[in-house]
């Protein structure tokens, strides 16, 4: 029986982790699904879909030595797989304004009861530690189309976050 796992890492960055662990869950004849792996202030994170004969604790046993030695905190859960049911993306949308907290929760819920669908959201910190901007790109499914997405974006711009959404043509072949 092979069951499917997300494996997600998180720990100070550095070189080889990918390495490591993918040669560690290799040698325990895993497979990998779909994985998102990125730096963030400092630290590393990522998140993989893994085949594996065995369970969970199982799992964890494969991993271990490898995770202790490059002081990574492992989280394992069950999953479905559902590979090769990818949604694409038909928005992409740029947000950035002076930081503070919540800017995040504001616009991502604004474009939530807009009907966005998020697929991808990255953001980082610009500026100055005196004058920080909020940068956050997103990609997604405008489920209720791109014009209640863009009178949304008209509501969180009149509070001084300046937006831009465009379309785009994903041609798959």
């Amino acid at each position: 029986m092979n069951n499917w796992y997300m494996l997600t890492l998180v720990g100070k960055d550095r070189p080889g982790i990918v390495a490591r662990i993918s040669s560690a869950l290799y040698q325990a004849d895993c497979n990998l699904g779909e994985a998102s792996m990125m730096r963030l202030g400092g630290n590393f994170t990522i998140m993989l879909m893994v085949k594996f004969p065995g369970s969970a604790k199982a799992l964890d046993g494969v991993i271990r030595t490898e995770v202790e030695s490059l002081g990574l905190q492992a989280h394992i859960n069950p999953i479905e797989a559902r590979l090769h049911e990818h949604l694409v993306p038909d928005v992409r949308i740029s947000v950035y304004g002076a930081d503070r907290a919540g800017i995040v929760a504001q616009v991502t819920g604004a474009l939530a009861e807009a009907g966005l669908n998020i697929l991808d959201l990255d953001s980082d910190v610009g500026g100055s530690a005196d004058k920080p901007i909020y940068i956050m790109t997103m990609e997604g499914r405008a489920q209720q189309g791109i014009e209640a997405l863009r009178s949304a974006l008209e509501v969180i711009s009149r509070q001084g976050i300046h937006t831009h959404i465009e379309a785009i043509d994903t041609l798959i072949g």
